[in-house]
């Protein structure tokens, strides 16, 4: 199998790349790095690139991700905003784990945040969903469905009392 072939294919599967944990923050427009291919101090910055960049770019399809080789002296992560305004993280000396940890802390959305859009994207996701929350507030907004019993009542012929009878424990 091709697909498999090359430098960690683990990094070009589906279930790798879901498994990322750094979902930006919505107002985040590009997301730029710059780092050298040598140098201890790039260490971090070049495993972060190698194993983290893929996963950023996946869970984050509206945001751009750019990379910058050897263009600076000190590696560094530069966020822009879409009001103009910018964010320099600096990322000298450090480890790839610390690197996602602090992104993660500084540009990332929280947990509490992606736990209530989560639950929001689940409503809104499936049509068929109605009530608090979704699209539509009542099954009668959809054409073609009963409208509701508070405005026009039922007919007999669709209550389940008329149709089917009163319960033998009544007669």
């Amino acid at each position: 199998m091709p697909f498999m072939i090359g430098r960690s294919p683990i990094r070009r599967t589906v279930n790798y790349l879901n498994a990322g944990r750094l979902i930006l923050k919505n107002e985040i427009q590009i997301f730029s790095v710059n780092y050298n291919t040598h140098g201890d101090h790039h260490k971090g910055t070049r495993d972060f690139v190698f194993w983290h960049l893929s996963q950023v770019q996946y869970k984050n399809p509206n945001v751009q991700v750019i990379t910058f080789k050897n263009m600076t002296p000190t590696p560094f992560i530069t966020c822009y905003y879409d009001n103009g305004k910018r964010m320099l993280i600096d990322l000298d000396s450090r480890s790839k784990e610390d690197i996602l940890h602090h992104l993660t802390k500084v540009v990332g959305k929280s947990s509490e945040t992606l736990l209530q859009e989560s639950i929001t994207m689940k409503k809104k996701d499936n049509p068929a969903n109605f009530g608090v929350g979704c699209l539509r507030s009542c099954m009668c907004l959809i054409p073609g469905q009963v409208p509701c019993p508070a405005i026009v009542p039922l007919p007999y012929h669709m209550r389940g009392k008329y149709r089917n009878g009163p319960p033998e424990d009544e007669l």
